[in-house]
Order: structure tokens, then C-alpha cells, then sequence
């Protein structure tokens, strides 16, 4: 079997005003996307995510121009000289880092998405897993936001844990007052519920300092990206800071960023996202070398069904995996690009991952010609 083609779609979908949420890094108002196609020369179609990178055209453009080129005539299904052959010709040296990683890593979904199609096997039994539970918790873009008080937050907690839900992630970043005040709302009205924390790269050491023991004694699992995920330092000093374990990894492109946070033992959550970090092929080498040092994995949840469904796959597949993040708030490009939703989620807040070959979702490509990308930053 041989690629014959390859085609990216770069796709956006504009927030309503009264459905925008605002996380640290400012208010979400649109959703960016870029699905990757590819052909091969029997007739089996793979699909894929490639995160949008905050600049989805640039990100669509890197796939239909360079990874094109080098992928076209490569067989599908040796995933390991596709991810080799890109990775020495626009990662090591001289390349545009993060961008050819992101795009790598929707080729490199769409190419296991055609191996399971091939055999007939979901991806998660390639990767030697089964179909177990995994838990999930409230997260995504949309919704657990900044914008609330403690008592809208409280409520909107509420709704999602007669869901299902046991865990949830609030966003946090704004002032540190503020955030120990809605973080103290919502354990006060849920003294049971897993609370997870998010920052999104808001805060400096001293805003750390100052929340992190507050944390700690409301019994939070986890604060989330309160620096750049390269500012190893400040890491290793908060660490130090309570007992929250710090987690991150959303924005840390393939197995070598990882490293250095392992060695450091200052990070003990990690959550890379199979649509940014270099596909499944170079996710499951991260878990496996997390696993020898107990790091749980605990995915990012991309922006399409594509990503969400992937991660599911994952858990399924390693010995420490930790919680699925659930896209809830308004996400149209999580079920309606697909003929089915990514995920269904029991009454005890668990999934499993969808038993169809390859990722087992089908793209309805009239979504694609309906949603067109807008140039521009979706955080504004």
C-alpha cells in the first residue's frame, strides 16, 4: 500500500457572544481546526487532526506543501519511517519546529486511522489495548471559565456533575484572590468532586507561592500549565511550593520536551495531546517513558472528535493513564463534522473508545465546505 495524496482542510466556527468563554490567555471566539486526508492506492482513506496552532492556514498549508512532498509514495503503515523521515527533514534542523510537529501529527493519525481500517481493528487494539472505562472530567475551551463567580461557578459545576461527572477542571489565572475564592465555592458545594485547575500560563512564581498552599488544603489534584511549559525553572521552584502536583504538556512537542521535565521530578502530570505532539506513534513513546518514572498521562483534548476519540484510544492502550478531558461548552466541531460522536459518556462519568476500525469516525466533508477557515487569533 502506497499514499497517493494528501490533502489538509483548515476549518473555523465562530462563537456566539454569549457562548464565548474566557480562559487565562484571554476570551475564546472561535473554533480552529484542520483535518488531514490521506489517500492511498488501495482505496483506504485515513483521517486526521493536526491542532490549528492558533494559525489553522499556516498549519493546513505546512501539510498540502512540505508533507506532501516527503510523504507521497510511503507506505501508510510504516508509521515509524513516515514520523523519521519528517521529523530528520523538518524537525531536527533548521525547520519550523512546533508548526512541522503539529502537522506531522495529523499525518501521522490519519495514517493509523488507514492501518486499522486495513485490518479491521480500532486503533486501540493496534496499540495493544482493550475496551476498558476510562474516567473523563469537564474540561475543554468552553466551558468552566474565568468570566463566572464562585456561585455561577458553583452552579455550572453542578450541572455537569448530574452528568455524570466526578471531576472537573476550572479555569484559573485571573487573580489569585479570585481564583482561591471560586476554587473555595466549588469545594464547599462539592466536597466529593475531583478539582482540577488550569492557569494556562497566567501566573508569575509569586501568584504560585500564593495559591498553590491554598490548593493543597481544598484538596485539588492538580494545577495545570501556570507557567510556559519551557520555563523549566520556575517549575522546579513551584514544585516545592505545597503538594499540588503540577501538571503539563499540551504544549510540548514530542518526546524530547518531555524529557527534562522527568529528570527534574518537578512535574507529575503529564498531558500531551495526540493531535500536537506527533501523532500516536510519538505519544505512546512519551507514556512509555513516563510510565518508568510514574507520570500519569492524562491527554489534551483537541478541538474535533478526530483528537477527543484519539485520546481515548491512548488511554486504552497504557498502564498509566489517567482521565479523558470531555469537550463540554459550545464546541460545534466536536460531533457535527462526524457520522457519530466521539464518545458517549456512562452515568458513573465514564467512556470507552469506539469499537469501529482505524479512530471510527467518518467525515461528513460538507461541514468542511460550510465552515471555512477565518484567518485571525481565536483568543481575543
Amino acid at each position: 500500500m502506497r499514499i497517493t495524496d494528501i490533502k489538509a482542510f483548515p476549518i473555523s466556527s465562530p462563537i456566539p457572544p454569549e457562548k464565548q468563554n474566557r480562559l487565562g490567555i484571554g476570551r475564546l471566539a472561535k473554533r480552529d481546526a484542520v483535518l488531514v486526508k490521506v489517500f492511498t492506492d488501495e482505496g483506504i482513506i485515513g483521517w486526521g487532526e493536526a491542532h490549528h496552532g492558533r494559525n489553522p492556514g499556516a498549519v493546513a498549508n505546512i501539510v498540502n506543501n512540505t508533507m506532501h512532498q516527503l510523504v507521497v509514495g510511503m507506505d501508510p503503515t510504516d508509521t515509524v519511517a513516515i514520523w523519521d523521515k519528517v521529523y530528520k527533514a523538518q524537525v531536527a534542523s533548521h525547520g519550523m519546529g512546533a508548526g512541522s510537529v503539529i502537522a506531522l501529527s495529523g499525518v501521522d493519525m490519519a495514517c493509523w486511522d488507514i492501518r486499522g481500517k486495513a485490518v479491521g481493528w480500532p486503533v486501540w487494539k493496534l496499540l495493544g489495548g482493550s475496551d476498558k472505562k476510562i474516567p473523563a472530567y469537564a474540561g475543554g475551551g468552553g466551558a468552566l471559565g474565568i468570566g463566572r463567580g464562585p456561585e455561577e461557578l458553583a452552579d455550572e459545576v453542578a450541572s455537569f456533575a448530574a452528568k455524570g461527572y466526578k471531576a472537573v477542571k476550572l479555569r484559573i489565572g485571573q487573580a489569585v484572590d479570585k481564583d482561591i475564592a471560586r476554587v473555595a465555592a466549588v469545594r464547599k458545594a462539592f466536597d466529593k468532586i475531583d478539582i482540577l485547575t488550569d492557569a494556562n500560563t497566567a501566573y508569575t512564581l509569586d501568584d504560585a507561592r500564593r495559591v498553590m498552599p491554598a490548593l493543597a488544603e481544598m484538596g485539588v489534584s492538580w494545577l495545570e500549565e501556570p507557567f510556559p511549559p519551557n520555563d523549566y525553572r520556575s517549575y522546579e521552584i513551584a514544585s516545592k511550593y505545597s503538594s499540588t502536583p503540577l501538571a503539563l504538556g499540551e504544549n510540548n512537542y514530542t518526546r524530547f520536551e518531555f524529557v527534562k521535565h522527568i529528570e527534574s521530578g518537578a512535574v507529575r502530570v503529564f498531558q500531551p495531546d495526540v493531535g500536537k505532539t506527533g501523532g500516536f506513534t510519538e505519544i505512546m513513546r512519551i507514556a512509555a517513558m513516563a510510565s518508568a518514572w510514574g507520570v500519569k498521562i492524562n491527554p489534551h483534548g483537541g478541538v474535533t472528535g478526530l483528537d477527543l476519540a484519539a485520546g481515548i484510544h491512548v488511554l486504552a492502550s497504557i498502564d498509566n493513564g489517567g482521565y479523558f478531558e470531555a469537550s463540554e461548552g459550545y464546541n460545534p466541531q466536536r460531533s457535527a463534522p462526524f457520522d457519530r460522536s466521539p464518545y458517549e459518556m456512562d452515568s458513573d462519568g465514564f467512556v470507552r473508545p469506539l469499537d469501529r476500525p482505524g479512530i471510527g469516525l467518518e467525515v461528513d466533508e460538507s461541514f468542511i465546505e460550510r465552515n471555512p477557515v477565518i484567518e485571525g487569533p481565536g483568543f481575543v
